[in-house]
């Protein structure tokens, strides 16, 4: 075992201060496993801590990197049940407090306690990782590691949509923001039944909306130059969208959203964005429209994403736009930053 590897660290807290260095390889705990990192996932919140854009503490320096997958290659004394060699995905919750009310009702992802990887704990943009056990989740066979890589990304997903969004077959939902998670939460979307389900994006998001079609959207509308309400005036009773996924940071996706879900109608925002909102909630009031957060995921859907993944009733390939070796770690940031990728992963 190698005492040092090659990890993409954030060093400070301003633009650009991410680079390739040497790190100590971790050691880990009794309840611990070290794991062989065989894909990581390059997130949206990676390529905002590398532009500083992050509405989120950090401490640096950090190894970014907190969708990831591998093998065992080392296990604390008193992890049991899993062997050297073993393929897991790990989820992000890398301390929680085990007595919080929150934990103990399962709810550990909203744990105020909670760190996680990539941004308070190491992550996985390295050879290794220490993942504490309790975090694992055994890939099924048939899933290769570049795409078990992904799943933290479709639990986002299936969180958003489909734990905390309620669709209904028949339902007409909308996903603003054709990023990675917004490409996920829309084939969520139709695999929980919806008739119709509308990408809505802008004119650079064009290729992203194509692909996002052919993964399961029904329409994809262009709010520079389309007008979503025509859209929707053609759809069902044409009283507006029933379930709204806000998947932007954009304050005005929000604004959005409220123009376009029907009364009685469902918004949930997963997207993260710092900026004050400056406009008026009343019609959140006037439509009585449920407005649900959603933040991360918990052990159930982890087991649930994988089993999909397994069968290939999830397939989340279309999205994955590259495949790179750790130290073309920037080509793949920039690619996400600027559009032309969707996802990357970096192999390790």
């Amino acid at each position: 075992m190698p005492r040092q590897m090659p990890a993409v660290v954030q060093v400070e807290m301003k633009k650009g201060a991410v680079e390739l260095r040497d790190m100590p390889v971790p050691e880990i705990g009794e309840n611990e496993v070290l794991l062989r990192v065989r894909g990581v996932g390059v997130c949206g919140s990676d390529v905002h801590q590398y532009h500083n854009t992050q509405s989120w503490s950090v401490r640096v320096p950090v190894i970014l990197g907190h969708e990831f997958c591998g093998e065992i290659a080392a296990l604390g004394k008193a992890v049991k049940g899993y062997s050297e060699g073993d393929r897991v995905a790990s989820e992000t919750a890398a301390e929680i407090n085990h007595d919080s009310p929150l934990t103990r009702r399962g709810m550990y992802n909203l744990d105020p306690d909670r760190r996680g990887f990539g941004y308070d704990i190491h992550g996985a943009m390295a050879e290794y990782v220490k993942v504490p056990a309790r975090l694992l989740h055994r890939i099924p066979k048939q899933v290769p590691m570049e795409v078990a890589a992904m799943t933290e990304p479709c639990c986002v997903a299936y969180q958003a949509t489909v734990v905390n969004a309620h669709i209904r077959p028949g339902d007409t939902a909308i996903v603003i923001g054709p990023g990675p998670i917004g490409l996920l939460c829309a084939t969520m979307a139709r695999l929980s039944g919806a008739g119709h389900v509308v990408l809505a994006g802008t004119t650079r998001d064009q290729g992203r909306m194509e692909i996002g079609r052919k993964a399961g959207a029904t329409h994809a509308v262009d709010v520079q130059s389309q007008d979503m309400m025509k859209v929707l005036a053609g759809l069902g009773d044409g009283l507006g969208a029933d379930v709204i996924i806000d998947s932007t940071g954009a304050s005005a996706s929000l604004k959005s959203a409220l123009d376009w879900i029907r009364p009685a109608g469902h918004i949930s925002k997963v997207g993260w964005g710092p900026q004050p909102m400056g406009f008026s909630m009343d019609p959140l009031v006037k439509k009585a429209v449920t407005l649900q957060g959603s933040f991360s995921h918990t052990w159930a859907v982890w087991e649930r994403v994988l089993e999909m993944m397994g069968t290939g009733q999830l397939d989340p390939r279309p999205f994955l736009s590259k495949v790179a070796k750790i130290g073309d770690w920037k080509p793949c940031f920039d690619g996400m930053h600027d559009g032309s990728l969707i996802k990357a992963v970096l192999t390790p």
